[in-house]
């Protein structure tokens, strides 16, 4: 699983590594069961505080995605990692759309969480 975080990027740090993980988990890249690099490890490889990497592992924890367990690290919960394939193709065939439509990735972003808050 490669990781890389843009400091110039408006979302936060910790955000950029919780939705990198988040894709990860749906496209299989990494499995039920799988351990995640520890914190200190991964926030030496990303060139971050420890805390940067805590604060997302706390909050995929808290998404039920992953599991944090003294001894073991973080690792992927079981079931997390769903079948993802049917929504994968359909956003891509959302994104194919958006293309044609000349829509940035912002206003097609902006229509997805329109559509779940209806």
């Amino acid at each position: 699983m490669l990781l890389r975080l843009d400091p110039s990027a408006e979302e936060p740090l910790f955000a950029q590594l919780v939705a990198q993980v988040r894709l990860a988990i749906a496209r299989g890249q990494v499995r039920d069961r799988e351990r995640l690099p520890a914190a200190r490890e991964l926030a030496e490889s990303l060139d971050v505080n420890v805390h940067t990497v805590l604060r997302a592992y706390q909050e995929l924890r808290d998404d039920g995605l992953i599991e944090l367990r003294r001894g073991r690290g973080a690792v992927v919960a079981t079931g997390a990692g769903r079948d993802h394939k049917v929504l994968l193709k359909a956003i891509d065939a959302v994104v194919h759309e958006a293309r044609a439509l000349g829509l940035s990735p912002q206003a097609t972003a902006a229509l997805l969480k329109e559509a779940f808050r209806t």
